[in-house]
């Protein structure tokens, strides 16, 4: 397994509940993301229906914009970037001097974060993670708030991350604040080499505000930057 070492002051991990195994992506499934993140090329996310929509790879694989230096600024404390992708978030994290973690299923991922100055396991989030219950800030950009295609139970297991008090800052679907959508999912490379199906979900803004609070979070603040929206959640008490 590919890793580095996690922030100090971070404890070990303990067990955690994991959902049903068809509720992750197995690794060949993951093959056009690897292949576009080592290679800048173009990747899609092809529904089971038929329908395919660009991804964008290059914002992923380039410097933090505008946007995600409002979620940065957010960020306060030891702060674990769920889906880390390349990097972008971490780095940027660590050149603030926050203690931060990148988790991704794709070791290229992991090791273009390394690479870029990050910290970064090759871990799902539903897996044992270092400092369980401890961390003051966890992402969830660029749509990461779809993981295993719940996002009620992806923001249950968030909140046993999450100090009292922490915060989850999400990016939420741009279209629509009440889309609340689950489904099958590949991703698939401009020649039509797809992986295998797994679970995602696009979330609104407001269909997360109504989802929030049985899932132990309070929404703090909501924003809206370069057309990408965001959600500050608070954890309080289940």
């Amino acid at each position: 397994m590919t890793s580095a070492t996690a922030p100090r002051s971070v404890p070990a991990a303990r067990p955690a509940p994991r959902p049903p195994a068809s509720a992750l992506p197995p690794a060949h499934a993951l093959e056009p993301y690897e292949r576009a993140l080592a290679h800048g090329t173009p990747l899609y996310l092809r529904r089971t229906d038929g329908s395919r929509e660009p991804l964008d790879i290059g914002r992923w694989t380039g410097s933090p914009d505008r946007a995600d230096a409002s979620l940065l600024a957010r960020c306060a404390g030891a702060t674990l970037d769920i889906g880390c992708g390349p990097g972008r978030l971490v780095a940027a994290l660590v050149r603030r001097g926050l203690p931060a973690l990148g988790i991704d299923l794709a070791a290229t991922a992991v090791r273009l974060t390394i690479r870029g100055g990050g910290a970064a396991l090759r871990r799902s989030v539903f897996d044992p993670l270092p400092g369980e219950g401890r961390w003051s800030t966890v992402l969830l950009a660029d749509g990461n708030i779809g993981i295993g295609g719940d996002p009620a139970h992806l923001l249950r297991r968030v909140a046993d991350l999450t100090r009292q008090s922490g915060r989850v800052l999400v990016e939420t679907e741009a279209g629509d604040p009440y889309a609340h959508e689950r489904f099958a999912a590949r991703v698939e490379d401009a020649s039509g080499n797809a992986g295998a199906p797994f679970r995602w979900a696009r979330l609104g803004t407001r269909a997360l505000a109504e989802l929030a609070p049985a899932c132990g979070f309070a929404v703090d603040a909501t924003w809206t930057l370069d057309s990408r929206h965001f959600v500050a959640l608070t954890k309080g008490e289940r």
